[in-house]
């Protein structure tokens, strides 16, 4: 009877916890649409409020290399993230863990090559 205690409090805990990650969010809207100022004019409904009326499409093309690169630098910089726990943990893991780090990093290293090869680290 005690072990099924335990486990309907585990689910009350995550189900009052599921009620705070909702209730929390809609009540610092609910207030914020409360205390915030509203005066509408015709001002704030253009596209800018800078004063300016818009000459010409708000629709830019950029290259596509410019998000490739961001997410070239992404995918690099979270992976070498893992590197850090490895790194403390070193000691504890042995010869296996850092067999499987070389292989990690041999595979980032292949991603790379190939992203310098097809050219996606040249800024324009």
């Amino acid at each position: 009877m005690e072990l099924l205690n335990v486990y309907q409090n585990n689910y009350l805990i995550v189900f009052a916890f599921l009620c705070l990650g909702v209730l929390l969010p809609v009540v610092a809207l609910y207030l914020g649409k409360l205390l915030r100022p509203h005066v509408p004019s015709d001002a704030k409904y253009t596209t800018y409020e800078s004063g300016i009326e818009p000459f010409h499409d708000s629709r830019v093309q950029f290259n596509v290399r410019y998000y490739i690169f961001a997410l070239m630098f992404v995918i690099f910089d979270v992976e070498t993230v893992f590197l850090y726990p490895w790194a403390v943990a070193y000691d504890k893991l042995g010869i296996f863990a850092l067999v499987e780090m070389l292989i990690f990093v041999a595979m980032l290293l292949i991603g790379l090559i190939y992203a310098w090869k097809k050219k996606v680290l040249q800024w324009i």
